[in-house]
């Protein structure tokens, strides 16, 4: 394996996270529920970690504003344009796979 200095590897890292993100915006199309489904994560766990981030380095950034951060606008817009009810089927399967830490 290549050995990769600490800021190449932070570098890469945030390269990484950018485009998941950016996929994440185009991909609107998938909603949270099915990356919860799929995955056990979504567009706001992202933005959660994010936040937990930057206050664990002492930076006080709110829930709104890593969520906007993720989702490229505020996320009551992202809501508006984007968001569809879940269909029955899904929302069971989401409380049955639901962690403990959701």
């Amino acid at each position: 394996m290549t050995e990769l200095s600490d800021e190449q590897q932070r570098d890469f890292e945030a390269a990484a996270f950018r485009r998941l993100v950016e996929h994440l915006r185009e991909r609107s199309d998938v909603q949270n529920i099915d990356l919860m489904n799929l995955a056990g994560f979504c567009r706001n766990c992202l933005s959660n970690w994010y936040r937990e981030a930057a206050n664990a380095d002492g930076v006080d950034l709110s829930k709104d504003q890593s969520r906007e951060i993720v989702y490229g606008m505020p996320y009551a817009d992202w809501q508006a344009l984007h968001q569809t009810e879940a269909s029955e089927a899904k929302k069971a399967e989401f409380e049955a796979r639901r962690p403990t830490d959701h």
